[in-house]
């Protein structure tokens, strides 16, 4: 079973209890403050505050989001790397191990990586054999459209990466130290995650005004649903891992893949001959979809435990 980093151990230990440095409700008040730095300097300025006549989705905007965000991360991450070392509670390697940074975790990310994938095996076969996103790997147009457009970049390398830093490595520690129980630090941490979202109803508002208000809260909801669950399995990667590395490859790769289609018929493009004429697309596409996504979630949860089990855990579980 994975060891306790050395000085969570003191704390966890049943041998000799100590109290925990920080409370809950204090590592919780944390959460909630990294979020807010991370997200109000968005509205502060006009090079990062949108408006009807300036996108979020503007490079100017993206880049400056990007500055900030990152100079977020550094503070917070300064701000957790004192708490953890402060009157000698945990050396500095102890430290980047808490925070995901050391070991890298090459091996995690390797593991972590093909668990989520195996859970996307119904869209993968979608967009790589129904789609033929195969050719345009061989192609490689995947990179060059990341490195050569920002609303990509901001969305499948700064935004994950940035988010992960400060709702994973500087925040889980925090729950950690406070003795916070490993359920409660996998599902309630996240939820901030989650609601460090919602400014996106304001943004889209903007760029939509006409769109109705019901629409508007319905599509914030499921946003916040599906980026909380999402938090709590990323939270849940990073404590089995150990690593930051792991969970932002993660992150990444659900970004780029998107919520999986549940339902409708999946179908190739269509093909017109020479004559001008087209053939209907077998059902066979939308039935080998449908079984890839059912035997994808059980092997996904089958494989759970073993493809998460690491050395470098920050705490044990029994899966």
């Amino acid at each position: 079973m994975p060891s306790l980093p050395g000085f969570i151990n003191h704390y966890f230990s049943k041998h000799e209890p100590k109290p925990p440095p920080i409370s809950t409700r204090t590592a919780i008040f944390l959460l909630v403050i990294y979020t807010l730095i991370y997200v109000v300097p968005f509205y502060l300025s006009r090079t990062t505050r949108p408006s009807p006549t300036l996108s979020r989705d503007a490079p100017s905007v993206i880049r400056a989001r990007i500055v900030s965000v990152s100079l977020t991360c550094v503070a917070c991450s300064t701000i957790t790397f004192v708490i953890l070392t402060s009157q000698g509670r945990a050396t500095a390697a102890e430290t980047l191990h808490t925070l995901g940074y050391w070991p890298i975790g090459l091996a995690e990310t390797g593991k972590c990586f093909l668990l989520t994938a195996v859970l996307f095996a119904g869209p993968l076969y979608e967009y790589l054999v129904v789609d033929e996103g195969w050719r345009d790997w061989l192609a490689l147009r995947p990179l060059s459209d990341l490195f050569g457009d920002w609303t990509k970049w901001r969305n499948i390398v700064a935004g994950p990466f940035t988010e992960e830093v400060l709702f994973r490595s500087a925040a889980v520690p925090l729950m950690l130290t406070a003795q916070t129980p490993v359920t409660t630090t996998i599902f309630l941490s996240p939820l901030v995650f989650g609601l460090a979202h919602l400014h996106h109803y304001y943004e889209f508002r903007l760029s939509h005004p006409h769109v109705a208000t019901g629409f508007l809260l319905m599509r914030s909801i499921m946003q916040l649903g599906y980026t909380t669950l999402f938090g709590a399995y990323a939270t849940f990667l990073f404590l089995r891992s150990g690593s930051l590395l792991a969970v932002f490859v993660v992150h990444a790769f659900c970004n780029c893949m998107g919520l999986p289609r549940v339902w409708g018929r999946v179908l190739p493009a269509v093909v017109v001959d020479e004559r001008g004429q087209s053939s209907r697309p077998s059902l066979l596409w939308t039935v080998v979809y449908y079984v890839f996504l059912v035997v994808g979630a059980v092997g996904w949860y089958k494989n759970l435990g073993l493809l998460t089990e690491s050395s470098n855990a920050l705490v044990a579980m029994k899966i």
